[in-house]
């Protein structure tokens, strides 16, 4: 019993609805066919009745004057209309005992002669006798002996008067066999015919139900895996427990992916802080004793009178120092510094200083502004953080690719996006994608985005990258208004 409980529900729904469907058809065929029977044998025993008070009623004259061919004729009328078909209660035989329990008349004479004791005839007419005897005389009874193939339906034949003797009809128990057949035939064909609709139905029916449950089973069993695809809204869209099953999940896998996206963003902010602070603290360190020897190829620059080769031994030296300085600074990130609220000018000024980059890679840049007034945000760093996006985006497209751009606020925010149609990346790069000295960094040391991000996130504001539908990198910035001036 347990492995088919153990079934899928995709197919233990329909096995039971159709073993429920069997079982309620053959009940109700079973109830009507013993209905049937007894409405059978209720029509025999009216019919017998029936033609038993005619019998009497024409056998009793007969009787009177001792007429026994008359008799004969009319009991053997009811046996021949039988035999041809026009009588619908088919007796087998029908004979008069008279007081006695001596045969005075019978259908078939040669099986009970005249005068015939009837206890004689057989030993089931001996029972038969037995139970005449103790008959009241007056009432008519059906009587059915056990282990018999007959009925016998007795009547006496009498008057207020005088009681002449007793009608016997006999019937054989099989009489109404053929019309019981071909009713219980009939029964069995229209039962085929609603099982042949029901138990399709109850299939179809049944994986229609189980499907969507087999589905959100096989869903769930992924989460810990993977996260698992959406069900199709079409699968099932009823409203009733199924349906609130499948919107609870799909609620609860909407949950956990923002539980885990806000976790990965924690994570990733979490990791660039350390790395923030390390770099600052390398940084400050580097910062003293480098500050240090500037100064002094400064001073002996102003005060040396060394020869040519030297001095420019010295402005190589410098050079190198001035980048590392450049560097190190770019690790100093600093949000909170006194600016200007930012002005749509500022921003038009950005595109200035990005088209000749652009001019060269023949690139296309797709611009849109919606700034028309101030905001209360920080003109330098709002500056850095668009030239940075641009220049990445410059510089991962190839040759006459396209970049597009728009700024605008919305819901107390400022929002830039820029978009690229360069280099698609992957989610584990992305997730890298704004560590310093990055190695997807093409022609950089790799802290523009990182710097970027530093700005973001020390403004109360959120970056994000996304893979585009059109084969294009999105780099969204999300800034609150007002938050630092």
């Amino acid at each position: 019993m347990k492995p088919i409980l153990d079934l899928s529900f995709r197919y233990k729904i329909p096995l039971w609805g159709g073993l429920l469907i069997i079982i309620t058809a053959l009940a109700v065929s079973f109830t009507l066919i013993i209905n049937s029977y007894d409405e059978l044998k209720e029509d025999l025993l009216i019919n017998s009745e029936t033609m038993g008070y005619s019998l009497k009623t024409t056998l009793f004259p007969a009787m009177l004057h001792d007429d026994i061919w008359r008799a004969y004729e009319i009991i053997s009328a009811p046996i021949n209309r039988a035999i041809d078909g026009s009588n619908p209660v088919n007796a087998e035989t029908i004979l008069v005992v008279d007081s006695a329990l001596r045969v005075v008349v019978s259908a078939h004479p040669k099986s009970a002669p005249m005068l015939t004791e009837m206890r004689h005839l057989s030993p089931e007419y001996a029972v038969l006798a037995d139970r005449i005897t103790r008959m009241d005389g007056r009432s008519s009874q059906e009587i059915n002996l056990p282990e018999s193939k007959y009925y016998y339906y007795v009547t006496p034949i009498s008057s207020e008067n005088a009681h002449l003797g007793t009608l016997i009809i006999v019937h054989p128990k099989d009489v109404f066999l053929p019309r019981f057949t071909r009713i219980v035939g009939r029964g069995l064909s229209v039962g085929a015919i609603i099982l042949a609709i029901l138990l399709p139905f109850n299939w179809y029916w049944g994986q229609r139900m189980a499907l969507p449950l087999v589905m959100l089973t096989a869903r769930m069993g992924e989460i810990s895996r993977k996260w698992p695809a959406d069900l199709d809204p079409e699968l099932y869209v009823y409203r009733d427990e199924i349906g609130k099953l499948f919107d609870a999940y799909t609620q609860m896998l909407r949950d956990l992916k923002d539980k885990g996206e806000l976790e990965k963003q924690m994570v990733q902010s979490e990791r660039l802080a350390a790395l923030g602070q390390l770099a600052a603290g390398i940084a400050h360190e580097i910062n003293n004793p480098l500050s240090g020897m500037l100064t002094a190829i400064d001073t002996l620059k102003c005060h040396s009178d060394a020869d040519q080769r030297t001095m420019k031994t010295i402005a190589l030296i410098e050079r190198g120092l001035t980048q590392i300085k450049d560097t190190v600074g770019a690790l100093l990130v600093e949000a909170k510094i006194k600016s200007r609220s930012l002005t749509p000018q500022d921003i038009e000024d950005v595109l200035t200083l990005i088209t000749p980059m652009a001019r060269k890679k023949a690139l296309h840049i797709g611009w849109h502004n919606s700034l028309d007034e101030d905001v209360p945000l920080p003109a330098t760093l709002v500056r850095q953080i668009l030239i940075n996006l641009l220049l990445n985006a410059v510089q991962a497209v190839a040759q006459q690719g396209e970049v597009a751009v728009d700024i605008g606020i919305a819901d107390s925010q400022m929002r830039i996006s820029v978009a690229n149609d360069g280099k698609m990346l992957s989610a584990e790069q992305i997730a890298h994608l704004f560590e310093p000295f990055s190695p997807l960094s093409e022609g950089g040391h790799g802290l523009g985005l990182w710097v970027t991000y530093q700005i973001v996130h020390q403004l109360g504001g959120q970056v994000t990258v996304k893979r585009e539908s059109n084969n294009q990198m999105r780099f969204t910035v999300s800034i609150p208004i007002g938050g630092v001036a």
